[in-house]
């Protein structure tokens, strides 16, 4: 019996233990300590890292003398009791406990053969009892270990001593335990929102690049992109609107998808059409939606930027495609928004719808150009200039203002008795035949309709019509503007200076673009046209006493000047207006601008439309213009003065008679008129009296302080003793404009950059340099000087002034003399030391 019991006992098998689990090479935490031994025992650490693991883990968990599948059936054994004991474990007390480390602590080795890890309790804070349990050390064994009767008499006493100052304690530990608790959710929120962020950006990362490879398989995947859009956090918003943007522009067709009739759903299709079917459906459906989700976002303040640019983006690229209505419609919308980056998008956007007519065959165009006008009418023309100053990229075809019986007339007539021969000529047809030949001009239609509808180049008719309605919408948009300054006019009474951008600020842009369209306007308007823009300009009648409102600026009333002329010279055989009463307008806007207010450059297109483009002025209005061209030259800035020399040069060349008001001396000026003695102030150029003066103030602009302005007055001067039939040698071939324009932007490039001063400085120089006096006390005081001395102080004056530039030019010239002898200085020294050099190499090598 003995051998038996002890056979047994030698047959029993015992497995290994297990062995402790794989731990990651990032949760190893290597100290100094570490590193100072690793250094130290290096050659022990190589012959570690040489032994082979795999062989080590089968050694140990090997069992001798045992059969392999009896020792699996036991470890399988072993491994679901473990699962059954932990199912069985209660919760509570792995919530309570928490396991330590498993680097930091070793296992503890049951007589089983099992490995068991220390686990510490968490502190816990109980409200309701006023004794708070210290925090115990960490044990191991602790079912195993007891303690003494008198060791825990002894604990319960100090506890009892000392529980007032363990109170305290635990109440300041429960309130830093919660804030950490606080801290820590919120850095974990944080985490996971970052965490979340990154997850979603790379799925839309993934999702766009397998819709770039291949849309027609993972078309689907655009409701997961639409989705991710609906987040709540912005960021992932913004980022879902842009991919899909990028999506969109490479996957939309070139052509317009078009809904199946009931009769081409109900046919059978192959398995490539039905694939292409859905494909598009789907396409349309998801477009559909993305537009919807940007219009809704378009009236929220933080995605109304980002909704607008992806509109004009998509308008831009696919103009062609469905749903164009509705992103022209917000577009639209868009021109006058008080953002000026939203405004310039959609400005662009438009602009370049007009000018590449070739993705839409037109038919934007004159839908923008529709929605623009309503947009106008519904705002009673109060918008920003920008929404009306896109029509200024329209093109049309420089015939479209003809009429259709021109065109007719132009085309040979047929012989009419011709035609009655060859009518009876004609075989009689039968009905079958008919049929037939309905039947193949109707699939022609079809099929040519068709083709029209794919290609993008139009028929001339079809081009002409669009055009035409484009071209009906635009003036009936600029007659509308026109309309209703006229009625604000009228309303208004005598107001003068209103602000170009309050009660009209659609008028400048309006005015501009019937300048550049003037040669397409239709004759019946011409008439209207220029009476409208006659009383916009401010025209009174001083010999009737009619009195016109004048509530424009000086800007936008000598824009109606030139509108006026630009109309007249583009219909000059159909159009017979007399244009007289413009010239008396511009000849009193001439001492009504100022620089600090108007704008310069539309003064300088007035002379250049109204007196350089003109034909032969009459000598009596011409003097006029020439001498309140030579005051207004004198008064105001190089430019302007420019501007009105050059004007005032070219009517001399055309008018030879008024070059008798260059001579000062006592023949100047003695040309017969209706007036005896000049008005400077008078308001009709005939009766001013301009041809009994002398133009003195060309000798004083000899001594301007520009050179440009000082060398066209003295070549002016010069024409005094030329004959009538000869003109002088020219200086400039530009005309007004060009003169303006350019001496103004030499002026800006000139122009020295201002230091800001404090505003205490400001106010000091304000209070030394500016004083306003009332026009009582200018006409009270006693400060009338005479010609003579005015004379005098203004020549001092430019002298001056031109000492000035030329002391500055001379300075700029010794800077540059003194730079070229210090670089010269410096080359010889240069000089010198290589030749020192050489010679010193010569001597070592000798």
């Amino acid at each position: 019996m003995g051998k038996s019991s002890s056979k047994k006992k030698k047959d029993k098998v015992i497995l290994p233990p297990q062995l402790p689990p794989e731990v990651d090479d990032d949760d190893v935490v290597v100290s100094d300590e570490d590193v100072e031994f690793f250094r130290g025992n290096e050659g022990h650490a190589r012959a570690l890292a040489t032994l082979d693991r795999k062989s080590i883990d089968s050694y140990v968990t090997r069992v001798a003398h045992h059969d392999e599948d009896e020792v699996e059936r036991l470890y399988e054994e072993r491994e679901r009791r473990r699962k059954a004991v932990e199912a069985l474990r209660p919760k509570n007390h792995d919530d309570d406990d928490f396991e330590v480390d498993r680097v930091d602590a070793l296992p503890v080795k049951t007589l089983q053969g099992e490995l068991v890890y220390n686990n510490a309790k968490k502190a816990r804070f109980d409200d309701s009892s006023n004794n708070v349990e210290s925090k115990s050390e960490d044990k191991v064994g602790n079912s195993k270990q007891t303690i003494q009767k008198g060791e825990r008499k002894e604990k319960s006493k100090s506890k009892k001593g000392d529980g007032k100052l363990q109170n305290v304690q635990a109440q300041t530990e429960a309130s830093n335990g919660k804030l950490q608790s606080k801290v820590l959710e919120e850095v974990k929120e944080e985490l996971s929102a970052e965490e979340l962020f990154e997850k979603k950006k790379a799925q839309l990362a993934e999702i766009g690049m397998s819709m770039l490879e291949d849309p027609e398989s993972h078309i689907r995947s655009l409701n997961d992109m639409l989705n991710i859009c609906n987040d709540k956090d912005q960021k992932v918003v913004k980022l879902g609107l842009m991919s899909l943007l990028a999506v969109f522009r490479d996957i939309i067709p070139s052509y317009r998808i078009r809904q199946l009739t009931e009769k081409e759903l109900t046919v059978e299709v192959s398995k490539d059409v039905k694939k292409m079917r859905y494909y598009e459906y789907t396409l349309l459906r998801s477009y559909k939606a993305y537009l919807q989700k940007l219009i809704s976002l378009e009236k929220q303040p933080n995605f109304s930027a980002l909704a607008v640019r992806c509109m004009c983006t998509l308008l831009d690229t696919a103009p062609h495609f469905n749903f164009r209505e509705s992103i022209l419609a917000s577009v639209a919308r868009n021109l006058s928004s008080p953002d000026d980056a939203v405004r310039k998008m959609c400005c662009e956007t438009i602009r370049s719808l007009f000018v590449d007519e070739g993705k839409h065959r037109g038919e934007a165009t004159i839908e923008a150009v529709r929605l623009i006008a309503d947009h106008v009418k519904l705002n009673d023309c109060q918008l920003h200039p920008d929404s009306i100053e896109v029509f200024l990229s329209l093109r049309f075809d420089d015939d479209l203002g003809k009429d259709d019986r021109e065109e007719e007339k132009g085309k040979p007539k047929k012989n009419k008795r011709r035609q009655n021969q060859e009518v009876p000529k004609q075989l009689p047809v039968s009905d079958n035949k008919k049929a037939k030949q309905e039947l193949i001009s109707k699939a022609r239609e079809e099929v040519d309709a068709e083709l029209r509808s794919v290609s993008f180049t139009l028929d001339p008719k079809e081009r002409r019509r669009i055009q035409k309605e484009t071209l009906s919408a635009l003036f009936e948009t600029y007659f509308r503007i026109l309309k209703h300054s006229m009625s604000i006019s009228n309303s208004r009474g005598k107001v003068i200076n209103v602000s170009p951008d309050g009660s009209h600020p659609l008028l400048a842009p309006c005015l501009e673009g019937l300048g550049k369209f003037s040669h397409l306007i239709d004759l019946d308007f011409m008439g209207e046209l220029v009476a409208c823009l006659k009383k916009l300009s401010g025209y009174t009648d001083h010999h009737s006493g009619i009195v016109h409102d004048n509530t424009l600026n000086v800007s936008e009333r000598l824009q109606c000047c030139i509108v006026a002329f630009k109309v007249w010279r583009s219909n000059l055989e159909a159009l017979n207006v007399d244009l007289q009463d413009f010239f008396v307008q511009l000849f009193n806007l001439i001492l009504e601008y100022r620089p600090d207010r108007d704008r310069g450059e539309v003064l300088a297109d007035a002379l250049k439309t109204l007196l350089w483009e003109g034909k032969q002025q009459d000598m009596i209005r011409a003097a006029a213009f020439i001498k309140r061209l030579a005051t207004f030259a004198l008064s105001f800035g190089s430019a302007e003065a420019m501007a009105a020399l050059i004007t005032l040069k070219h009517l001399l060349q055309k008018n030879s008679k008024c070059r008798n008001m260059l001579e000062n001396d006592s023949g100047g000026g003695s040309l017969s008129c209706l007036v005896a003695k000049y008005d400077p102030e008078a308001k009709d150029p005939y009766l001013s009296g301009a041809l009994a003066s002398v133009l003195w103030e060309l000798s004083l602009l000899q001594k301007h302080y520009d050179s440009s302005v000082s060398s066209m007055a003295s070549n002016i001067l010069s024409m005094a003793n030329l004959n009538p039939t000869q003109n002088p040698v020219p200086i400039s071939n530009a005309n007004p404009l060009e003169a303006y324009r350019d001496l103004s932007m030499e002026r800006k490039l000139s122009k020295p950059a201002n230091k800001l001063l404090p505003l205490n400085c400001r106010k000091k120089r304000r209070g030394k340099e500016f004083v306003a006096l009332s026009p009582a006390a200018l006409e009270g005081s006693d400060c009338v000087a005479g010609g003579d001395e005015l004379k005098e102080k203004l020549k001092n004056h430019f002298a001056v002034l031109r000492g000035i530039s030329e002391n500055e030019r001379l300075r700029a010239e010794l800077n540059h003399t003194l730079s070229s002898i210090n670089l010269y200085k410096e080359y010889k020294k240069q000089k010198k030391s290589r030749k020192s050099k050489a010679v010193k190499k010569k001597v070592s090598r000798a």
